[in-house]
């Protein structure tokens, strides 16, 4: 296929996320000039740890005086599934240079994950493809964050409009885009099972990273399906 046609399929891909993702950063950059920081800081944090869950929970705990190695610690164990997504499209790069390579997993978030991975059950992953979503993805997010501090003004509370809400709704979106995939009831059950047990016991952040080590434990455990014989 050609690059200006792997380009509008990019685009054709993340145009809808991008309406979706406004919101998200606009919440950080309200969060972010709520805690005090400037400009420069809201858009050095956004731009460079680029993991909005994660950038919550660290400004959140951060405003309330946690102390720093507990905010790396929160961003560390959020982020610890960009390991295991990194894993799993690492095998789909074989046309990406070493510094392609490089670029592609800091730009690799959950929807670029999910996009990719919807990608190569179709057609090989481009490097045009990945690149146009994934970096008008990233964009859009930068801007987010500017616009959600130039704005967060006008907005009092967050969750007087119900703001926060949008995180949860869109990770359960994420989830069930594999729900035709074999054992995806089971993992995501065990998966929920675990986070849940372990929120109640030891609290946030460690239950997302276990809660998704438990789902990859049962899925590893179960033998694959067997491709049925084709009687030619």
């Amino acid at each position: 296929m050609s690059q200006s046609h792997e380009a509008r399929a990019g685009l054709r891909e993340v145009l809808p996320l991008l309406f979706v993702i406004l919101p998200f950063g606009a919440i950080f950059g309200t969060y972010a000039l709520q805690s005090g920081l400037t400009l420069g800081q809201t858009l050095g944090f956004g731009g460079l740890i680029y993991a909005g869950a994660s950038q919550l929970v660290a400004l959140q705990m951060m405003s309330h005086g946690a102390p720093l190695w507990s905010a790396v610690l929160a961003i560390f164990a959020l982020n610890f599934r960009h390991v295991l997504y990194s894993a799993s499209i690492g095998r789909h790069l074989t046309r990406f240079s070493a510094a392609q390579k490089a670029l592609a997993f800091f730009l690799l978030v959950d929807p670029s994950f999910g996009a990719a991975e919807a990608r190569v059950a179709k057609a090989p992953l481009t490097r045009t493809f990945y690149f146009t979503y994934a970096v008008a993805l990233y964009a859009t997010w930068v801007l987010s964050c500017w616009l959600g501090y130039e704005f967060g003004r006008l907005i009092r509370d967050p969750h007087d409009v119900a703001l926060d809400f949008i995180l949860p709704v869109y990770f359960l979106a994420l989830v069930t885009d594999f729900r035709s995939r074999a054992n995806f009831l089971p993992v995501a059950v065990i998966s929920a099972l675990a986070s849940g047990i372990l929120y109640a016991t030891v609290g946030s952040p460690w239950h997302v990273t276990v809660g998704g080590l438990a789902g990859i434990a049962y899925a590893a455990s179960v033998k694959p399906k067997q491709p049925k014989d084709v009687t030619p």
